[in-house]
């Protein structure tokens, strides 16, 4: 509470020049227009909901600590304006008592107006020294000092309750939804077999309701632990609520809801994908039984050819196909999701290995035809041009169809057979040029 102090410039000399008549006036005018606003401004901080909510809270953590300052500054606010309305009704007094003041009203209205003429007693200033600074026994103000300190510590009491208000205003009922969201993907989870400890998505969702649960708690009793003041703002209230928490929770819950679209996805059409897997690992065994059997073809007809091993066929894979068709026997959803996407890919994998094992295998066989097909184009060849008679290439074509016609064939020597007959061939038809050798095929 303050009190107008004693007006020593009605003995003294004033605080700068007199004010004349209608100085004052204008000064009270001024000063009436602002003491209206300071209240309109103290009275809409009182019945801020912030302010309420902060009265009521539970708080906790740096809002504990805030709030404790900041309601010594809300009272020490009061006793300022007490002050301070208090000196402008003094100054309305002594304008009122003359319709033309005289040199002694006008010297008392220039000391109340402009002198340091509010006195602050101790009751009022009992607050935190980091609100006013250093404890003293009274203060003296002038009314624009008076003024520049209830600006000062209206701004930062009002900075305190905004920020909290705007977290309150923003967190709490998005994690309330969140929460909603989590509750349907949680009883959506349990329906497919999705539980804690079963499976990880039933771990996540474990691990984001306890996140949801403390981050709200959180929330309602320290809002200021998640305020980010804006960067260079001056003005209360200037940054944003902190959701860096709520995001990640956010995030999870959808990775987690993706998951179970994926659960649901198998449990429609996990009939359909089974039975496609037994036609590619069935089309796999088939591939290898003729890998095997061409490798016995080809150890059997072609000499002096390394024809690589053929695997067994991929039991491993049938057993996990039978462990799959259990699983959706006994509607284990989540366990037959992640063992169909592996069985799909590693079945795809062998069926590849199985084609390449054949084509490996039947390579000699693949070159001995190639061989016979260019042996029997140069005979055409020399056919076409009136040489079949010739003796020399008579001899040279017997002995490479025989080694390609033979079993075992080996196929380096009848290469060469081939190779030449092709040279042979080559000087009857061109005499005049050295033989390079080609395919005319």
């Amino acid at each position: 509470m303050g009190v107008a102090g004693p007006f020593p410039g009605y003995a003294g000399k004033p605080p700068g020049p007199v004010l004349d008549r209608d100085e004052a006036d204008r000064a009270l005018a001024r000063l009436g227009a602002e003491h209206e606003a300071i209240e309109t401004s103290l009275l809409a901080l009182q019945d801020h909901a912030g302010r309420r909510l902060l009265e009521g809270a539970d708080l906790t953590g740096v809002t504990k600590e805030r709030w404790a300052t900041t309601e010594q500054s809300i009272t020490l606010l009061w006793g300022y304006f007490d002050a301070y309305a208090a000196a402008i009704e003094e100054a309305r007094e002594i304008r009122a008592r003359r319709r033309s003041p005289n040199h002694d009203d006008l010297l008392a209205l220039t000391e109340l107006l402009r002198g340091r003429s509010v006195t602050m007693a101790s009751t009022a200033t009992r607050a935190d020294p980091s609100i006013t600074g250093p404890a003293k026994l009274s203060e003296q103000f002038s009314l624009e000092e008076l003024v520049a300190r209830m600006n000062d510590l209206y701004a930062r009491s009002l900075d305190m309750v905004v920020a909290s208000d705007s977290v309150w205003s923003a967190l709490p009922a998005r994690i309330d939804l969140l929460a909603a969201e989590l509750r349907r993907t949680r009883s959506l989870a349990h329906s497919v077999g999705v539980r804690p400890g079963e499976h990880p998505a039933g771990d996540d969702l474990e691990s984001i309701t306890h996140e949801l649960t403390t981050l709200r708690v959180q929330v309602i009793s320290d809002p200021l632990a998640f305020w980010l003041p804006g960067p260079g703002s001056a003005a209360p209230g200037g940054g944003r609520p902190d959701t860096a928490r709520y995001d990640r929770a956010a995030r999870a819950l959808d990775d987690v809801r993706r998951e179970i679209e994926a659960v649901l996805a198998v449990r429609q059409d996990a009939e359909q994908r089974l039975v496609q897997l037994r036609d590619v690992l069935s089309r796999a065994d088939r591939t290898l039984s003729e890998a095997r059997s061409a490798r016995g073809e080809v150890l059997a007809k072609i000499a002096a050819s390394e024809v690589p091993a053929v695997s067994g066929p991929p039991t491993a894979l049938q057993e996990r196909l039978a462990a799959a068709s259990e699983y959706r026997r006994h509607a284990q959803w989540h366990r037959l999701s992640p063992l169909l996407e592996s069985l799909e890919r590693e079945a795809e994998d062998e069926l590849l290995r199985a084609r390449e094992s054949l084509t490996a295998v039947t390579a000699p066989l693949a070159v001995r035809a190639e061989l016979r097909g260019r042996l029997d184009a140069y005979k055409a060849k020399v056919a076409r041009h009136g040489l079949a008679e010739d003796p020399v290439l008579i001899e040279r074509y017997d002995a490479a169809r025989r080694m390609l016609w033979s079993a075992p064939c080996d196929l380096r020597v009848a290469a060469q057979a081939v190779l030449r007959y092709q040279e042979a061939v080559a000087e009857l038809l061109n005499p005049r040029r050295p033989f390079a050798p080609e395919d005319r095929r």
